[in-house]
């Protein structure tokens, strides 16, 4: 039954994610609470790791979810929950692909689909840093490591786009932050 429980609620976030990974997190947040699967804190750490190990992050947190809740058959089924549904969808829009992106219909569906995109990103962004940010059960306290490296991170962001008229990789990015983690809470 936990192998069910597991696909039907991965299945749900597959079904309902639009935007990517980060437009998933809010989904896949709800599921995990809901169920007990994983605490916010636990879910904040997996984010991180999800987002610097190679593959989809829906996928490596569905993966960790599901084995952590039922060994390798839970990690599976919550895995081909979450990517059952983008599966078929993309076998049926490739199917129809020329026809269908030429629809005027599609394409404002499409158009007002992407500020709605852009919003859940920037939802997530924010709660991602704010969660980091506050310490204590009520979010009374500031930690200052966590807010200094957000900092640190935005200055750098911001300096190498200034500087080299780019913007710097995203995986240069993880890089700084997981090396910036280690000198600031590692030592």
């Amino acid at each position: 039954m936990r192998y069910l429980e597991l696909f039907f609620a991965f299945l749900k976030v597959g079904c309902f994610a639009f935007g990517g990974a980060y437009g998933a997190i809010p989904l896949i947040r709800d599921v995990v609470l809901v169920h007990g699967w994983l605490n916010e804190e636990t879910l904040t750490y997996m984010i991180a790791v999800s987002e610097s190990t190679p593959g989809p992050i829906m996928v490596n947190l569905a993966t960790y979810v599901g084995s952590t809740q039922a060994g390798f058959f839970g990690a599976a089924a919550a895995t081909l929950g979450v990517i059952l549904p983008s599966f078929v969808i993309i076998l049926f829009i490739t199917a129809a692909l020329n026809r269908t992106l030429k629809n005027r219909y599609v394409q404002a569906i499409l158009r007002g689909v992407k500020p709605c995109v852009i919003g859940i990103i920037l939802a997530t962004g924010i709660w991602m840093i704010v969660e980091n940010c506050l310490i204590g059960a009520d979010g009374a306290g500031v930690d200052r490591k966590a807010a200094g490296i957000t900092l640190f991170l935005i200055v750098v962001s911001a300096g190498y786009k200034r500087i080299f008229k780019k913007k710097l990789s995203p995986v240069m990015l993880i890089v700084i932050a997981a090396a910036a983690g280690v000198i600031v809470y590692g030592g």
